[in-house]
Formats: C-alpha cells, structure tokens, sequence
C-alpha cells in the first residue's frame, strides 16, 4: 500500500497537467502593418498603358522566363537552377535550418535511454561509512532505461518549436528568394549579350557601307574631283568603326563569361553562338498589389521573421515559471556474484522534478525586453522590405512606359538618319556637297542605330526587373504547409 501510495503520489503532477489547457506566452500575433494598399499601382493606370489584371489573367506560374520565348534563355535558366554555386549555398543554409528545427521539435517528446556497466572496482581502506565486513575488491554491474520529459507548461517548447518553423520556412523564402535574384540576372546578362550581338550586327553593316564609301572617295582622288582630305576622313571613319566592333565583341566577352559562372561553368569553355534575332517585350500581367504580398519570397521570409521574433518572448517569458519534468528509471544492480536479471536485483524510480528561478539579477527580464527589441526590429525590416518591393513595381513600371515612348522616338530619329544619309552620300556622288557631310549623316545614323538598340535592350532589362519585382514565378503557397499547421496549433494553444 505505501508503494502505490508513493506511485500515486508521483503520478499526480502528470494526471493534473493532462487536464490543464495547454497556455504559451507569447502575445498573439499580428503581421506588422504597412499601411493601406493601394488597388492599383500608380504605373498601371498612367497613359492607358496598363490595367489591372484579375486573379484569372495570372501568368502561369513555374519557369517565369519561358515569355521571352528563347530556347537557348531556357536551357541556360535550367542549367543555372542545377549547377549554380551561389544557389547550392543557399539550398545548404535551408537543409541547415531544417536540421535545426528538427532538433528543436525533439523536445516535444520523452527521452529515452539504456546503460549498462560491468566493473571491477576496488575501494579505500578509508572509504567513509565503509563497513568492517565488506571486501576490498567487488564486481559492479548495472543495466537500466531511464526515461524524462518535461511538462511544457508554459509553452515555452511549442514556441521554440514555431519560432524554428517559422525560420525554417523564412530559410526556404530566402533560398526562393535567391532563385529568383539569379535567375533575373541570368536573363539581365543574356539580353545583354543578345544586344551587344545586334549591335556587332549593325556595326559590321556599317563598316561595308564605309569601306564602299573610302573606296568612292579614292576613286574620286584619283580621278582628280576629291580632295586628299575626302580620302582621310573616309580612312578615319572606317578605323573608329573597326574599334567600335572591338569593344563591342570585348564586352560580349565579359558578358558570356559572366553567364558562364552563373551556369556553374568555366569561363574558358564556355561559349554561346552569335544570334542577333529581335526579342519581343512581353506583356506582363501585374495583378493587383495586395497580391504582392504573396508573390515576393523576400516578404514571405520577412513576415516569417517576425513571426518567430513573436514566439521568443513566449519563451523568454516562460522562464519566469518553474519547470516541470517527469523522470523514470527501471533497472537492475548486482556485485557480480548472482544473476543480474532476478528479480531481488530490480531497482526502480519515478517522480517529478520541480526548477524554478528565485533570484537572477534581472536576466529574465532583460532576455523578455531583447526578445520585444528583436520583434520590433523584425517588424520594422518587413515594412522596409514591402515598401522596397512596391517602389522596385513602380520604378519599372515607370521605365517601362518611358522606355517604350524613348523607343518609338529613336526608331523614327534611326529612320531620318539614314534617309539623311541616303542623301548626303548622293549629293556627293553629285559632287553638290564635300565629303564631310556625307561623314557626319553617316556617323549620326550610325549613333542613332545603335542608340535604338540599346534602348531595346534597357526596355528587356525592365522588363525582366518587372518580373522579379513581382515575385516571378513564385507565390507563398510553394512554403511548406507544416509552417501553417505550427502557426494554427499555436494559435489554439492561447
């Protein structure tokens, strides 16, 4: 009777915590406020350009860069999302945090342990409390589980637990995130190269027209109607083009080689083929901005941040309260002159462990007041990151329109060069003119060419920022759902 009377005595704290509801510490969560979203952004109504798209009108999700319709952007892309080093660092960091919260979730449960010991052991002739009768040399063997848990009162556990979760998923937004930020600037770089091969395009067009155009001018010398200066200038005109070339293809270099290391090839064997092939601006649909919320990986992990700074201080406010923690132990003892197994061997031991903190100088509170500093940091960073992310909308939404009405503009100034051109080169057949107005039509058409594609190609860039601005192909929904489930269940538990 007094042995049950003892088992019942241990059980008690156990049987009253299972009819305890479960509490936690930390306040309720909140996603910090950004103030009120706008229902369209400020580019999308500007000149007609552009209107809102409805939730159905979505670009389809997954390889975002499949709109600019180039095999050789989607092999490259895909060669970026295999091999990239930048990218296997970040997937390692999210493995990592992952690890982490695995750890952090095994306190939820008992732990349980075996240990078994066989020693020979000699003991002091001295030996406190040693008995007249006991030998000097004796066997000691032993061989128990023992078992411990500790009763998460306060939930300071389960918020470890969702402060882990919820940086794990931030982990996971931030390798999104990443992607992303790659995956744009792969498609920077490529449309870059696509440009500097239109423009050698244009170049080495240029360069026949003035070759044909040396070549008239020593025709002329030599007949007597132009003058040595004629000859000159043509000669200088074709050598500023031939370096134009050189610098054109010595960027291209750079550009290729750049790409190469975003690939996670060596730049040394790395090569892409000349393709000067127009690339059409897609049409982007933008959605509205409260979507955007949802479709940037950098909000997602900032809002999570913030989330996990709030479960802190339910742990750093547990600390307060005393810790509870159950522990058991079965198991057998012997000198080594029996068999260990019987049953007058058989030890046994349960009961409660009470801890509690009296006195600490003000630690525990000095730890609640930097767990409320570090979520009022997280807040501030997320309002920080959203607005960035609305301003990045706006600004190439901005340069986008610009860009386009810039593009008409030179296109047409492209066009009046090179019938300004025509006729100067004409003329000086005609001998009505000298041959410097014929260098200075064609110098401008030429800067003129060249201006509108390098415009085309800044229009390709924007629009590829765009893209990343609005969180690309990815939306919140890829987190995982265990994140939601954490955050329901500690929901509950308040």
């Amino acid at each position: 009777m007094i042995r049950k009377r003892a088992v019942l005595r241990s059980l008690l704290p156990l049987a009253l915590v299972s009819v305890l509801p479960a509490c936690s510490l930390a306040p309720a969560y909140k996603t910090p406020a950004v103030g009120a979203l706008p229902e369209h952004y400020a580019g999308q109504t500007a000149n007609g350009l552009w209107s809102p798209a409805h939730p159905a009108d979505m670009a389809t999700r997954g390889p975002w860069w499949s709109v600019y319709a180039n095999p050789t952007l989607d092999r490259l892309e895909q060669q970026l999302d295999a091999s990239n080093p930048s990218l296997a660092v970040s997937l390692a960091r999210y493995d990592a945090a992952r690890a982490l919260l695995g750890e952090t979730r095994s306190n939820l449960y008992p732990s349980l342990g075996v240990d078994a010991s066989d020693s020979r052991n000699r003991q002091s002739n001295n030996r406190p409390l040693r008995g007249s009768g006991q030998p000097n040399e004796y066997s000691a063997e032993n061989f128990s589980f023992g078992l411990g848990y500790e009763l998460d009162l306060w939930g300071r556990v389960r918020n470890e637990v969702a402060a882990g979760q919820a940086n794990a998923t931030a982990a996971q937004a931030d390798l999104a995130s990443v992607k992303l930020s790659l995956e744009a600037q792969l498609a920077d770089l490529y449309i870059t190269l696509r440009g500097y091969d239109v423009q050698e395009r244009i170049l080495k067009d240029t360069l026949d027209a003035y070759q044909q155009g040396l070549d008239l001018t020593q025709r002329r010398f030599q007949g007597g109607v132009a003058s040595g200066l004629d000859v000159s200038r043509a000669k200088t005109q074709l050598s500023d083009a031939q370096a134009q070339v050189s610098e054109v293809e010595a960027q291209r270099a750079l550009t290729e080689h750049a790409i190469a290391t975003l690939v996670g090839e060596s730049a040394s064997r790395f090569t892409l083929p000349v393709d000067n092939a127009a690339m059409n601006v897609p049409a982007i649909p933008l959605g509205v901005p409260s979507q955007l919320l949802e479709r940037r990986p950098d909000i997602a992990a900032a809002e999570r941040r913030v989330f996990a700074a709030n479960a802190e201080i339910g742990v750093a406010r547990a600390a307060f309260f005393p810790r509870l923690s159950l522990s058991a132990a079965l198991g057998w003892q012997d000198t080594g002159m029996g068999n260990l197994l019987s049953a007058g061997n058989r030890y046994w031991a349960l009961g409660p462990d009470l801890a509690m903190t009296l006195f600490d100088g003000g630690l525990r509170r000095s730890k609640v007041q930097a767990a409320q500093a570090n979520l009022d940091a997280s807040a501030g960073l997320y309002r920080g990151v959203v607005l960035d992310a609305f301003q990045q909308v706006e600004d190439n939404l901005t340069l986008l329109q610009q860009l386009g009405k810039e593009a008409h503009q030179q296109d047409d100034a492209a066009s009046a060069a090179r019938d300004s051109q025509t006729i100067a080169t004409n003329r000086y057949r005609e001998g009505a003119v000298n041959y410097l107005d014929v260098v200075s039509a064609q110098t401008a058409e030429l800067q003129a060419e060249r201006s509108a594609e390098q415009v085309r190609t800044r229009r390709l860039q924007a629009s590829v920022n765009l893209i990343r601005a609005l969180g690309g192909g990815w939306q919140s929904a890829q987190l995982s759902t265990t994140a939601n489930a954490m955050a329901d269940s500690t929901t509950q538990a308040r």
